[in-house]
């Protein structure tokens, strides 16, 4: 018998980790994979409740949500409930957790890029310093 009953604790990737995620983001995001369905990796908590649950704000929560989506660990899209009196209203987003190995590819594209822009921005300083050292510049 397993001693650990699946609904009494979840996982993480170590990978987390090294993305260079904020505190506030992982706590947003684990709350997000305590929460998600494993089978269709989705989950609809409100922001208030992510907050509640993390102990921030809604907006910072908002903010946390939106650096995730952004980082490729989540994606999430609008719902809409059908009141008792038949109005339309949004609802919560549908957050799915994506796979860790997109997030890390994502990274260091990110960090691949950046030293890539950092070294053409060398080159061309060396270049117009080069240019500056000329007789007659």
């Amino acid at each position: 018998m397993n001693q650990f009953p699946s609904k009494n604790y979840f996982t993480l990737p170590n990978e987390i980790f090294s993305l260079g995620l904020s505190a506030g983001e992982i706590a947003v995001y684990a709350y997000l994979r305590c929460l998600e369905n494993p089978s269709t990796y989705q989950c609809w908590p409100s922001y208030a409740t992510i907050g509640k649950a993390i102990g921030r704000t809604k907006n910072t929560v908002m903010q946390y949500v939106d650096a995730l989506s952004e980082k490729g660990l989540i994606s999430t899209e609008p719902t809409s409930v059908l009141t008792k009196s038949r109005i339309k209203k949004n609802g919560n987003l549908r957050y799915t957790i994506r796979p860790i190995h997109e997030a890390v590819e994502i990274f260091h594209t990110r960090q691949l890029s950046a030293v890539e822009r950092a070294t053409e921005r060398r080159q061309i300083h060396r270049k117009l310093s080069a240019v500056n050292l000329l007789p007659g510049a």
